[in-house]
């Protein structure tokens, strides 16, 4: 869709009559993005999701965020001028003030104007934040009452990421890359990840870590059920089958699971010394199918390997929000700074 006809449908979306009480939270990344529609009090109404389609370059995936918003909107039989403001959480390093993606590896962005092109297309004010900052904002804005001051959310996905909430805010750091937990070496001799060095959080406890090791596995002889419910290749794996695997009897799986709940424990725990956090959350869509089989390791292993007096009173909880933690907590800025 472009510019033109993204106006025109804007343009047909518009009424004058209607009162801007509705929020918009977008969540997106290298793969999709999700888009939710919110009441003043967070409470999602409807939800459109589409395909980021990154390789198109910077200007056809802005202009496949501004289509996901409309839609969003439309399927909510809502029109525009009812939208009093968009938040968006984005990855990589963000410039919150100015409204700019700095860079982001998994788009191939540098410095790109995402809230000016956002507020050009849809005529509403457009609040930008780093899409882990902004998955912690919604876990703690919705989930955590009383609310802490220090939070730290860990989300375990495709890859995995960080947010911080301190002193009851986002930080974001000098660099505005505070949070890049996933990217801490957990072991020099490990394997490699996609940053370039060896052994990151990241490239040993991920969703991309856990399936290319059993992948691998499989590749030398290794049985495991995986192959008789997707295939010798494996190549529609997801997290959900792994949670099946394990409670079938794989022994294989549920020893892949347990040593990424190992290394996440050991990772949490070197989070807590540093940074004293009252709560720790855990989420993303590898929490979201395996947190059955992973919680209670993640935490007795954080316990074992932290400093007793920076463990001391500390709770690791899971998120219940799933996906929905990126767009809920986006829709957090744009209500407080529309109101």
């Amino acid at each position: 869709m472009g510019a033109d006809k993204l106006g025109q449908t804007l343009g047909a979306m518009a009424d004058s009559n209607q009162k801007s009480e509705y929020i918009v939270g977008v969540d997106f990344g290298g793969t999709k993005v999700l888009t939710g529609i919110f009441t003043p009090g967070l409470k999602c109404i409807g939800k459109t999701k589409i395909s980021t389609k990154a390789q198109r370059g910077t200007d056809a995936v802005i202009e496949r965020i501004a289509r996901c918003v409309l839609d969003a909107v439309d399927e909510c039989d809502l029109k525009m001028d009812q939208v009093r403001g968009i938040g968006i959480g984005a990855p990589g390093a963000v410039d919150t003030e100015n409204g700019r993606v700095i860079f982001a590896p998994n788009l191939g962005w540098e410095d790109v104007p995402l809230k000016k092109a956002l507020e050009k297309l849809l005529d509403r004010p457009v609040f930008l934040e780093n899409d882990c900052n902004i998955c912690s904002l919604g876990v703690y804005e919705t989930e955590l009452d009383p609310k802490p001051r220090h939070m730290l959310g860990v989300f375990i996905g495709t890859g995995i990421g960080g947010g911080l909430i301190l002193d009851g805010k986002p930080y974001s750091g000098y660099n505005r890359t505070a949070g890049e937990v996933g990217h801490m070496v957990l072991d020099i001799n490990g394997p490699k990840c996609g940053c370039g060095n060896k052994g990151c959080f990241e490239a040993l406890a991920s969703r991309t870590a856990m399936f290319r090791r059993i992948q691998a596995a499989v590749k030398e002889g290794q049985e495991t059920l995986l192959t008789a419910m997707l295939g010798k290749d494996l190549a529609d794996m997801r997290s959900g089958d792994l949670r099946k695997a394990i409670r079938r009897g794989d022994k294989f799986v549920e020893k892949v699971v347990e040593e990424a709940a190992e290394y996440t424990g050991i990772a949490i725990a070197n989070l807590i010394n540093l940074l004293s956090p009252q709560v720790v959350v855990l989420g993303g869509g590898i929490m979201a199918a395996l947190d059955d089989e992973m919680l209670a390791i993640i935490v007795e292993t954080a316990r074992e390997y932290a400093f007793p007096g920076a463990i001391k009173g500390v709770e690791i909880i899971s998120s219940n929000l799933g996906d929905d933690a990126g767009i809920t907590g986006a829709a957090v800025p744009a209500r407080r700074e529309t109101r």
